[in-house]
């Protein structure tokens, strides 16, 4: 039997941890089942799927692929190794995306505890931030992150960043023509949402000069400048299928604990991508891979967390 897994309290310290990751529109499209006191496993929610914006499921998978990480930085934190398996047939139960066992015991090293640490530490920042440029030792180790879950994130410069800032303006456009994509959004982004979703306080100023380098929830009560020349990156994978969405919420966590560590804020941009999926486009393959997240990363003000779930409610029943 698993340590982690043997009491109730090793059991909820792992849900909290896992429940405490990011999601689209703070969903929280994840479950967890424990096989046997040996292993436990991942599953959807398929009730907290974006079943316009995500038609095939990358959101949640990159979701899940966020709460998974913290799953595994609990156990190991916990001394145990995780080991991690996907389904060898996902047809069989589509929900079931990872199972992970934890092996042999191994020493905790100060990196690990300390990223662990960060997960109630993490938030994202709808806020402007300020106008200074991350140091590029700093953003050197956001990138070894990301590459330490076989992901890439490839930061763009000046006028990559114009262009991308351009796409998000096109798609937020083009997405907010679409009945179901906006009531799907509204329903998500409730001023008094109270365990899920994103609450009014999180939803950040509307921005004064176009195009705006944070997500429009229509809801904004006030306006505000933003940096001038927002940094952004962009998260990729080799692959586009569910394996590599997975991989990639894994980097995108990691990520961000890292930036945390270094007192950095983050949001994300992610309108182009969520039209490329509803409209069944190809993305634009870079070099480094499939556009998975855009994040924007700067030094902004603390903001509160958004809403979780209690930790029993996150068990399959």
């Amino acid at each position: 039997m698993s340590a982690s897994l043997a009491t109730e309290l090793g059991l909820r310290r792992l849900l909290v941890a896992a429940g405490q990751a990011p999601s689209v529109l703070n969903t929280q499209p994840w479950r967890f089942r424990v096989v046997r006191g040996e292993y436990v496993e991942m599953l959807a929610d398929p009730d907290r799927r974006l079943r316009v914006s995500d038609p095939r499921g990358r959101n949640l998978h990159v979701s899940c692929g966020a709460a998974l990480f913290n799953l595994r930085l609990a156990m190991r934190t916990a001394g145990q190794r995780p080991l991690v398996w996907l389904p060898p047939s996902p047809e069989e139960e589509p929900e079931l995306l990872a199972a992970v066992r934890t092996g042999g015991a191994l020493p905790v090293p100060e990196e690990y505890r300390e990223l662990y640490d960060l997960i109630p530490v993490r938030r994202t920042s709808r806020r402007p931030f300020a106008d200074r440029a991350l140091p590029r030792a700093v953003m050197a180790r956001l990138r070894l992150a990301a590459s330490r879950e076989g992901a890439a994130l490839v930061p763009l410069d000046r006028h990559a960043t114009i262009d991308a800032l351009d796409y998000a303006a096109i798609a937020e456009d083009e997405l907010a023509r679409d009945h179901d994509y906006r009531a799907e959004v509204a329903a998500w982004t409730m001023p008094g949402a109270c365990y899920d979703g994103v609450p009014g306080y999180a939803h950040g100023p509307h921005a004064l000069k176009d195009p705006s380098p944070v997500r429009d929830f229509g809801r904004q009560e006030y306006e505000a400048r933003f940096e001038e020349r927002p940094q952004l990156a962009v998260l990729t994978t080799m692959g586009d299928g569910p394996a590599d969405w997975l991989r990639a919420g894994q980097a995108l966590q990691r990520v961000l604990l890292v930036a945390a560590r270094y007192d950095v804020s983050a949001s994300f941009l992610n309108q182009p991508l969520d039209l490329r999926d509803m409209r069944r486009r190809r993305d634009p393959h870079h070099r480094r891979g499939h556009p998975q997240m855009i994040i924007r990363f700067g030094y902004g003000p603390y903001v509160a967390r958004s809403p979780r779930r209690p930790a029993a409610e996150l068990m399959a029943r």
